[in-house]
C-alpha cells in the first residue's frame, strides 16, 4: 500500500500548475458562469494561500463568521475524535496551501507520521438568480456595501441575505468531504482543512464568497454597476436636478474628472518609513518650580504615553489590512488607568496614583495589568466580573471540556464557581468567558492571577498557563 507521498506530490504539482501559485496568494483570471454550477467547483477563478504556522496556543477562528464556518463543520461530523484529530493536525501545521475556487477547497494534508493526503471539501454555489437577489439586496443599504468593501461580514448583512432566500454561510450538512484516505465522513484530513480555512476566513470572509461562487473583483464589480444604475434611476425620477445644483455648491474636483486624469497623474511618493521606536518625550526637571497643583512627573508619564500610543497607531495604519480592522473600543478611565499602567511601567508612586484611577488597591492593579496584556479588555473582564452562564452556555462548556483532550490525557476538573474550573491538585484554573473562549489562570500567593492569553479550546488555554497543569492530567 502506498504511503501517500507519490500520490500527494502529484496532486500538489497538478494545482500549482492549473493555479499558477507556487503557494503565495494568487487569482486566476478565468470566471465563468454559475448558472447550474457544480458541486465540484472546476469552473471559476481561483486562490491559492500558503501553508499557514502551527496554531499553538491560539483558536481557529476569532470572527463570527469563522466560528460559523466551525460550527457548521462540527454539527455536519459523526464522529467528534476524528474532529479532534484533525483540530491537533492543523493545529500541529500539518496542512499545506489551501486553494479556494467556486464550490471547493484543497490542501494536502499530511499525519503526524509524513503521510500525506489530499483532502477536498465541497460546498454548493449560488445560482445567478440567488447572486442577483443578494446583489439586490446589498445596494439597497449603503451599509452593506461599506461593509464588504471594508472585508466584514456582519450579521445584519447575513441576515438580510437570509431574508433574500440566499444562505451565505453553511449550516448543516453543507460541508461535504472528499479525501484520498478513503473515509467517507469528515476525516482528521478534512477536519483539519476546515479548521485551517476558519483561519483564512478570519482575515478575508471574501474567501467564502469565492467558494459561493463570486471572487471578490467581480463582486465588487456587480455592486458598483448596479449602485450606479439605481443612481441614474433616481435622477430620471426627478431628483437628478437637485443633485446637480448640491454639487455646484461643493468645492473639489469631480470624481469622474479625477479618475479620469489617474493616468497622466505621477505617482504617489513612497511614503516615508515608521521610527523604530516611540520618541523621547521632555523632561520637565527644570529650575522652576511646578505650577501648584501640577505633577511633573505625572506629566513625563502622560507625555510618554502619547508617544507610545501614537507610534502604535502609525504601525497599524501602515500595516496591511488595516481599513479593514474594526475601530477600538473606547475604554472607560478606570479601563484606561490599566492601560497606561500596563504600558508605561511607571515608577511605584505614579503606579499608586494609576491603581486608584482604576478603582483597585495597588496590590491588585499587578494582576490587571497582566490580564491587560494578554487580552485587553475582555481579559480585563474575565479577571473582574464574575458572570452566571445560561444552561445552554453551560452545557457547551461542559461538552467542550469533555471533548478538549484524546481519551486518558484529560485533567482532573473540579467546578469552582458558574463558569470557572480549577485543575484538581495544581493551582491552574480555566474560566469560560460569554464569548465562548477560555482563559487560563495560575495561584500566586493565594490569588488567582491571569496566566495566559484566551483560546477557543481549553486544551490549548491549559497548555498556555504551563507551570505543572500537564502533572494533574489522569
Amino acid at each position: 500500500m502506498s504511503d501517500g507521498y507519490e500520490d500527494a506530490f502529484a496532486y500538489e504539482d497538478a494545482y500549482e500548475a492549473e493555479s499558477g501559485a507556487g503557494g503565495a496568494d494568487a487569482s486566476t483570471a478565468s470566471d465563468g458562469s454559475d448558472d447550474g454550477a457544480p458541486r465540484d467547483g472546476r469552473r471559476g477563478p481561483e486562490r491559492t494561500f500558503s501553508a499557514l504556522p502551527p496554531a499553538h496556543g491560539r483558536g481557529f477562528a476569532t470572527s463570527w463568521w469563522g466560528r460559523a464556518w466551525l460550527k457548521a463543520l462540527e454539527d455536519t461530523a459523526l464522529d467528534g475524535q476524528q474532529l479532534k484529530q484533525g483540530r491537533r493536525l492543523a493545529r500541529e501545521g500539518g496542512v499545506g496551501a489551501v486553494s479556494v475556487r467556486p464550490g471547493r477547497i484543497t490542501a494536502v494534508v499530511r499525519d503526524r507520521d509524513g503521510t500525506a493526503y489530499r483532502s477536498d471539501v465541497l460546498l454548493q454555489q449560488l445560482g445567478a438568480g440567488a447572486w442577483d437577489r443578494f446583489l439586490d439586496m446589498a445596494v439597497d443599504r449603503a451599509g452593506h456595501i461599506a461593509a464588504l468593501l471594508d472585508r466584514e461580514m456582519p450579521p445584519h448583512l447575513v441576515e438580510d441575505a437570509a431574508g433574500a432566500g440566499v444562505d451565505l454561510l453553511p449550516g448543516i450538512g453543507d460541508l461535504e468531504p472528499e479525501c484520498t484516505c478513503g473515509t467517507w465522513d469528515h476525516c482528521p484530513h478534512s477536519g483539519a482543512l476546515c479548521y485551517q480555512v476558519a483561519r483564512l476566513l478570519d482575515e478575508d470572509p471574501f474567501v467564502l464568497l469565492l467558494m459561493r461562487g463570486r471572487d471578490e473583483r467581480r463582486l465588487l464589480d456587480e455592486l458598483q454597476v448596479r449602485s450606479t444604475a439605481r443612481a441614474v434611476r433616481a435622477g430620471d425620477d426627478g431628483t437628478r436636478e437637485a443633485a446637480d445644483d448640491a454639487e455646484r455648491e461643493v468645492r473639489g474636483v469631480p470624481a469622474g474628472e479625477a479618475f479620469a486624469a489617474a493616468g497622466i497623474l505621477p505617482p504617489l511618493p513612497t511614503p516615508p518609513p515608521a521610527p523604530d521606536e516611540p520618541g523621547t518625550g521632555p523632561s520637565l526637571d527644570t529650575e522652576t518650580g511646578p505650577v501648584p497643583g501640577i505633577d511633573p512627573a505625572a506629566l513625563e508619564v502622560l507625555a510618554a504615553d502619547s508617544a507610545v500610543r501614537a507610534h502604535r497607531m502609525l504601525l497599524d495604519a501602515l500595516a496591511p489590512g488595516h481599513e479593514g480592522q474594526p475601530l477600538p473600543v473606547e475604554l472607560t478611565p478606570q479601563q484606561d488607568a490599566v492601560r497606561m499602567a500596563a504600558d508605561a511601567r511607571p515608577e511605584p508612586r505614579i503606579g499608586a496614583r494609576l491603581a486608584t484611577g482604576s478603582g483597585r488597591p495597588t496590590a491588585d492593579l499587578d494582576a490587571a495589568v497582566r490580564a491587560w496584556r494578554y487580552g485587553g479588555v475582555a481579559a480585563l473582564a474575565v479577571l473582574d466580573e464574575a458572570w452566571t452562564p445560561d444552561p445552554e452556555q453551560l452545557g457547551r462548556a461542559r461538552a467542550r471540556l469533555g471533548e478538549a483532550w484524546e481519551a486518558g490525557e484529560r485533567p482532573a476538573l473540579r467546578a469552582s464557581g458558574n463558569a470557572r474550573w480549577t485543575v484538581v491538585g495544581t493551582g491552574v484554573q480555566l474560566r469560560f468567558d460569554p464569548s465562548g473562549r477560555w482563559w487560563p489562570y495560575r495561584k500566586e500567593r493565594g490569588r488567582w492571577v491571569p496566566a495566559g492569553p484566551a483560546d477557543d479550546d481549553p486544551a490549548g488555554a491549559l497548555a498556555g498557563a504551563g507551570g505543572g497543569a500537564a502533572d494533574a492530567a489522569v
